[in-house]
């Protein structure tokens, strides 16, 4: 009888051990079905996130990962360069395991946040790993957009000529090699489908100041431009514009921009939302890419082109699908550089 009772106080004891363990894990995120939130962060550039584009499909990309994860976002906006590194401190200061800057420009700030916090991921997008730091915590999100710029290049060259002209325009924001990159791929097919096809090619050195580029558009058209390629972000509605107000023809730049103006042959699209979807589901499931660079090109559809206008003939569209399949199998390379 002793021993039963003996037996009986024993397991009651092992229970309320283990009752206890099984309480304190919990409390302390030991339930494997609940774990810690993940919060990643993403610093503007000085466009900010309601640049009808590059800065705001990064903030829909990075949204769509913290609700795929179920984690935080952290979205800072960067009004100047000023802003860079204040944000990143306070992407470090939330917690953040990951941190995208929304491009090129912030490389330098990158490169030295991500040597001082070894610990954290991050990415860069629009430039290669290798300038923002080069350590395995950084993942560079690059994309081929010359292909994209390629692609667009042919409809502006046939348009063009089909107005009676030979010139076709190119209004980038400030001269990077992200901007150039676009308009390196538009000249090259431009010439390649309508040989001796001019291209002009200005800055506004402004990603945000619509008025800048309305005034450099203006300037193209009165040197002949009949198609203008806006290559400057927010700042580029304005080219769009005086296309409009000129009755030529706007091309939009990484979204599709077919409703923001009313002259649109097309846009070339660069999908920066996939990129910082890809960054940060990778850091949250631990298999981050640091060390190295994401291309998105139009093999894998990260660049592309938009709706195209129903007055474009057919014969164009076949013709721009036919280097799409040269770009896409590798018979044909477009330069990413501009030449001299």
């Amino acid at each position: 009888m002793l021993k039963s009772r003996l037996a009986v106080a024993a397991l009651g004891s092992v229970l309320a051990i283990a009752i206890a363990v099984t309480a304190a894990g919990t409390a302390a995120g030991g339930n494997k079905t609940h774990k810690a939130s993940f919060t990643a962060a993403l610093v503007s550039d000085i466009a900010g996130f309601n640049d009808n584009g590059f800065n705001k499909n990064q903030l829909k990309g990075l949204n769509e990962a913290a609700k795929k994860i179920g984690g935080t976002a952290v979205p800072l906006i960067s009004h100047s360069a000023s802003d860079y590194s204040p944000n990143f401190n306070t992407a470090i200061r939330k917690g953040a395991k990951v941190v995208v800057a929304a491009g090129y420009l912030l490389a330098p700030t990158m490169k030295i946040y991500s040597k001082k916090f070894p610990n954290v991921d991050f990415a860069i997008t629009d430039d290669s790993y290798t300038d923002a730091g080069g350590g395995k915590n950084v993942e560079g999100l690059t994309y081929a957009t010359q292909e994209g710029g390629c692609l667009v290049g042919i409809l502006a060259a046939e348009e063009a000529k089909k107005m009676g002209g030979n010139t076709i325009g190119a209004v980038g924001g400030i001269k990077i090699p992200p901007v150039d990159s676009y308009i390196a791929g538009y000249k090259f097919c431009a010439d390649k489908v309508v040989p001796g096809t001019k291209v002009l090619v200005q800055y506004s050195n402004d990603f945000a100041a619509a008025d800048k580029c309305q005034t450099v558009g203006q300037n193209e058209i009165g040197q002949g431009a009949k198609v203008l390629f806006q290559v400057a972000g927010g700042c580029g509605l304005g080219a769009l514009k005086a296309a409009d107000d000129a009755k030529i023809w706007g091309i939009g730049v990484d979204a599709d921009e077919y409703n923001d103006a009313k002259r649109i042959l097309t846009s070339a699209i660069k999908k920066t939302d996939v990129g910082v979807y890809d960054a940060v589901t990778q850091a949250a499931a631990g298999k981050f890419q640091g060390g190295s660079d994401l291309l998105l090109n139009l093999k894998n559809n990260g660049v592309g082109v938009g709706r195209i206008n129903p007055s474009v003939p057919k014969s164009w569209i076949t013709l721009m699908n036919s280097y799409k399949a040269k770009i896409i199998a590798g018979t044909l390379k477009v330069p990413a550089t501009l030449g001299k």
